[in-house]
C-alpha cells in the first residue's frame, strides 16, 4: 500500500519500506507508586534485540488488535484474562524505521496486572519466552527514547498514547484518571448520564492544561476527548463521541483566535454550559416525538374501542423510556396503561425501572384522574409470555450502527424475537438520542463487552443453589494449563438487534428511518476523522 495507518500518502522515500500492523501492550501495576513492565528482547528476535519493549507482536489478517494483543500476551508471558484486565487503548500512530526499511503501524494497549487478592496470580504469572531475556519493573515517568536509555524506536510515544495523563499537567493528570476510572467502573448510568459525566470530566480537564490556549493545547484537548470516548465505557460511548465532536466543533474557531488565554476560556466556557444545556432538552423532546408516533400509529385504533388499553413491554433502565412512556399515556386519552418490564438480570435494572416508573405515576396520576396503569415484572426467561398481546416493545440503545443494527442490554434481542413471533402487529421503537448513532464500521469491529463474572456467581451463591461451591471452585482451571476441562461464566452486558426487526427509530428530531441513521453516521464519520484523524 501507498497509504499508513492514517491514510496518508506515504513519502517516495519511504515507498519501498514494507509496512507492518503490530500491538505494543504494557503491563502495569497500580500499587501506591503505579510501575510499567518492560521485556529485554534476546538475540533470537529479528528487530531489535537486546532492547527494552513492551510485549509485541504482529496483527494477523484474521485478528482485530484486541485480539491480536490477548494472544501475545499469553504467548510471551503466559498472562491470560485471569491475570490482566484491558485497561486502556491508545491512538494508533505511524512511523518509519529507515535501518531497517519498515513502516510500523504501532496498536497501543495497556493491560492493568491482577493481585493475587483479585484472582490472578501477580508478578508470578508473567513467564517469557525465547523471545525476551528478562524483565522488570520501570518508572513510567522514567522512560525516555534516546539511545541510552535502550529502547525500541518511539517507546515512550507508544506508552504516553495509553497514559496520556503523563502528558499533562500534575492537576489535569489526576482529574483525567479519576474520570476514565469513574466511566470504567459505572455500570449503573446509561450512556446520556455517562456522556454528561464524561464531558464535565472534559471541561475539568482541559482547564488544567497549562499554558496558551493554541495549537499545543488545542492537540491535548482533542487527545483527552479521544480517551475519553475509547477509555470510559467504549461499549457505550457512541453518545460520548458525538457530544464530544459537537462540543469540540464550536470550541474549534474560539481555540485559534488572536485573544488573550482569559479571553478564550471565558468563551470557551460559554460553548461548554450551552452545549451541556442542549443535552439536557434531548430526552424532553424525545418524548414529544414518541407522543406524535402514538397520535398518528396507535390513537387511530381506538376509535372502535375507547378503552383498549395502551400495551408496552419494555426492559433494561433506561430514563428516557420511563419519561416518555409517562409523557405521551399523559398526553393521550388513553384511560389504561398495560406495562410489562422484564427484570434485566444481572443487575436487575429493569426491576429498578419499575420501581421508578410506579412512583412517577402515582405522583402524576391522582385516584381521582381516572388513569390507571397495571405494571407486571417478568423474569428475563419469560419474554414470550410477556409479550403476548403487545402494541410495542421499546428499547433504548447506547450504539445505534451505520446498518441500523443498535446495541442495547443483553436480553434485547431475545424480548424482540419472542414478540415478533408471538405477536404479528407489534412495532418495534428505539428511543433514542441521535448522538447514540456511532461512526461507520463500529459494528463490524464491535467486541463485546466481558463483565466481572461474580456479579452472577454471587447472585447463585446468595440464593443458595446447590453446587455453585464446587462449580466456582473449577472457574478458570485451564489457565493453569493442568485441566483436562474448562469452566467459565459468561457476563455480557450488551448484544445486537438488527434493523430488520426494528420498525421506527424516535429521536429528539422525530421518527427516523435507516437511511437517515446511515446519514448521520457518514456525519460521525467525517468529524471523527477531522478531529481525532491527525492525532
Amino acid at each position: 500500500s501507498n497509504f499508513d495507518i492514517k491514510g496518508k500518502m506515504i513519502k517516495s522515500s519511504e515507498s519501498r519500506f514494507h509496512q507492518r500492523s503490530v500491538v505494543s501492550s504494557f503491563i502495569f501495576s497500580d500499587g501506591d507508586e503505579p510501575k510499567v513492565a518492560l521485556f529485554r528482547r534476546s538475540a533470537k528476535v529479528k528487530t531489535y534485540q537486546h532492547q527494552l519493549a513492551p510485549i509485541s507482536g504482529s496483527i494477523e489478517h484474521h485478528e482485530t488488535p484486541e485480539e491480536a494483543a490477548w494472544r501475545e500476551l499469553k504467548e510471551e508471558t503466559t498472562l491470560t484474562p485471569r491475570d490482566v484486565a484491558l485497561w486502556r487503548q491508545g491512538k494508533p500512530y505511524s512511523f518509519s524505521d529507515p535501518s531497517i526499511h519498515r513502516i510500523w503501524n504501532i496498536f497501543p494497549f495497556l493491560f492493568r496486572l491482577k493481585p493475587c487478592h483479585e484472582g490472578g496470580r501477580g508478578e508470578e504469572g508473567v513467564r517469557i519466552d525465547w523471545e525476551h531475556d528478562s524483565w522488570q519493573w520501570y518508572n513510567p515517568e522514567l522512560l525516555n527514547d534516546n539511545e541510552l536509555f535502550g529502547g525500541v524506536p518511539r517507546l515512550k510515544e507508544s506508552l504516553q498514547r495509553v497514559w496520556f495523563e503523563m502528558h499533562l499537567s500534575y492537576g489535569a493528570s489526576k482529574v483525567l484518571r479519576a474520570g476514565l476510572e469513574q466511566l470504567k467502573a459505572d455500570h449503573q448510568s446509561g450512556s446520556h448520564e455517562l456522556t454528561s459525566i464524561a464531558l464535565k470530566v472534559f471541561q475539568d480537564v482541559i482547564s488544567q492544561i497549562q499554558g496558551p490556549i493554541g495549537t499545543d493545547w488545542w492537540e491535548s484537548a482533542r487527545m483527552v476527548a479521544w480517551h475519553l470516548w475509547k477509555n470510559g465505557r467504549e461499549s457505550m460511548g457512541a453518545a460520548t463521541l458525538n457530544a464530544l465532536l459537537g462540543l469540540l466543533a464550536k470550541m474549534e474557531d474560539t481555540v485559534h483566535q488572536d485573544l488573550s488565554r482569559e479571553i478564550k476560556w471565558k468563551y470557551l466556557l460559554g460553548v461548554l454550559g450551552d452545549h451541556m444545556n442542549k443535552r439536557k432538552q434531548m430526552p424532553t423532546r424525545i418524548e414529544q416525538s414518541f407522543g406524535a408516533y402514538l397520535q398518528s400509529n396507535f390513537m387511530s385504533t381506538m376509535k372502535s374501542n375507547s378503552t383498549r388499553p395502551l400495551t408496552i413491554l419494555t426492559l433494561s433502565g433506561s430514563s428516557t423510556i420511563r419519561d416518555s412512556i409517562i409523557g405521551a399515556f399523559a398526553s393521550l386519552p388513553i384511560p389504561q396503561l398495560d406495562l410489562r418490564v422484564l427484570e434485566s438480570r444481572p443487575l436487575c435494572e429493569g426491576v429498578k425501572m419499575a420501581s421508578s416508573m410506579l412512583s412517577t405515576f402515582k405522583a402524576r396520576f391522582p385516584s381521582s384522574s381516572g388513569r390507571n396503569v397495571n405494571l407486571k415484572i417478568y423474569t428475563d426467561a419469560s419474554a414470550a409470555l410477556a409479550s403476548k398481546g403487545v402494541d410495542f416493545v421499546l428499547l433504548g440503545a447506547d450504539q445505534i450502527s451505520d446498518s441500523g443494527s443498535i446495541s442495547n442490554k443483553i436480553g434485547s434481542l431475545p424480548a424482540v424475537l419472542s414478540a415478533k413471533h408471538v405477536c404479528s402487529g407489534v412495532k418495534v421503537l428505539i428511543l433514542s438520542e441521535l448522538e447514540k448513532v456511532a461512526e461507520l464500521g463500529v459494528e463490524n469491529g464491535h467486541v463485546h463487552e466481558e463483565n466481572n463474572p461474580s456479579e452472577l456467581i454471587g447472585c447463585w451463591m446468595d440464593c443458595g443453589i446447590e453446587g455453585i461451591g464446587a462449580l466456582v471452585e473449577d472457574i478458570g482451571a485451564t489457565d493453569q494449563g493442568t485441566a483436562t476441562y474448562a469452566v467459565k461464566v459468561k457476563n455480557v452486558y450488551f448484544e445486537w438487534v438488527p434493523p430488520e426487526l426494528i420498525d421506527a427509530y424516535i429521536c429528539e428530531e422525530g421518527t427516523l428511518d435507516v437511511a437517515a441513521i446511515q446519514n448521520k453516521a457518514q456525519q460521525v464519520k467525517q468529524n471523527s476523522e477531522k478531529y481525532f484523524g491527525e492525532l
